[in-house]
C-alpha cells in the first residue's frame, strides 16, 4: 500500500494562501508569491493529469518529478474543489480525485468524471483512494483534509515547499490547538526560490 502524503507551498509564517481566498482570488491576497517558484527556472516540469508545464530549477525538478509520478489518487476538500473550479475537469494527479463533502456537485457525477464525492468523512475517502491507488501514493491536497488525516493518524508524510515570503494571514497550514505530532526529516532540497522539506510522521 502506498503512502498518504501532503505537499503544499507554504509561506515562512505558515500560510498556504493569503487572506480572502476564493474562486475569484484562489490564492488570496498576496498568495501568488507562494507559486512564483513554479515559473522561476529553466527546467520543464509537467504537472500530471494536466497539460500544464512549469519551469523550475533543476534541483526542484529532480526532486519533484518522481514524487508526482508516484501518485495514484488525490484527496481534497469541497472548498478547494470549488476554489480551483474543479481544475477544469483535470485534477493535478494521474488517477481519480476524491472530494470530501456534504454536498456532491451533480455536474461532476456523470460517468467518466475524474471526481468521486465522499459524504461519509475523511477516513472513508482514504480507504476508497487506497483501494484505487494500490501501491501508488495518495496526494492529500488541501490543508483542512490534511489536518483531519493527521488527527486521525492516517498521514504518512508532510512535504513543505517553503517559500521565502511572509503573508501575515490567510489559510494556515496546521492551525492552533492540536496535539503534538513528532516528525522526522527525510529530505532537504534547496533551490533558488524555494526549499523543499519532507518529513515522515512518527507514529
Amino acid at each position: 500500500m502506498g503512502k498518504l502524503i501532503t505537499e503544499l507551498s507554504v509561506s515562512l509564517d505558515g500560510f498556504v494562501a493569503g487572506p480572502n481566498d476564493g474562486p475569484n482570488q484562489p490564492l488570496g491576497a498576496g498568495g501568488e508569491a507562494l507559486f512564483a517558484w513554479y515559473q522561476s527556472g529553466e527546467t520543464p516540469l509537467a504537472l500530471p493529469g494536466t497539460d500544464m508545464v512549469f519551469r523550475v530549477s533543476q534541483n526542484s525538478a529532480d526532486f519533484l518529478r518522481p514524487l508526482w509520478a508516484a501518485y495514484g489518487a488525490m484527496i481534497t476538500g469541497r472548498r478547494m474543489f470549488d476554489i480551483a473550479r474543479a481544475w477544469g475537469g483535470h485534477p493535478p494527479v494521474e488517477g481519480p480525485c476524491f472530494v470530501v463533502t456534504h454536498t456532491p456537485a451533480p455536474e461532476w457525477q456523470e460517468p467518466g468524471s475524474p471526481f468521486v464525492f465522499v459524504t461519509d468523512g475523511v477516513a472513508s475517502a482514504v480507504r476508497q483512494a487506497q483501494a484505487v491507488a494500490g501501491e501508488k501514493n495518495i496526494s492529500v491536497a488541501s490543508a483542512s483534509v490534511m489536518q483531519q488525516c493527521l488527527a486521525l493518524g492516517l498521514l504518512d508524510e508532510v512535504q513543505i515547499d517553503l517559500v521565502p515570503v511572509l503573508l501575515g494571514g490567510g489559510v494556515c497550514l496546521f492551525g492552533p490547538g492540536r496535539a503534538p505530532v513528532a516528525l522526522e526529516r527525510t529530505h532537504t532540497v534547496a533551490a533558488p526560490d524555494v526549499t523543499h522539506l519532507r518529513y515522515r510522521v512518527v507514529k
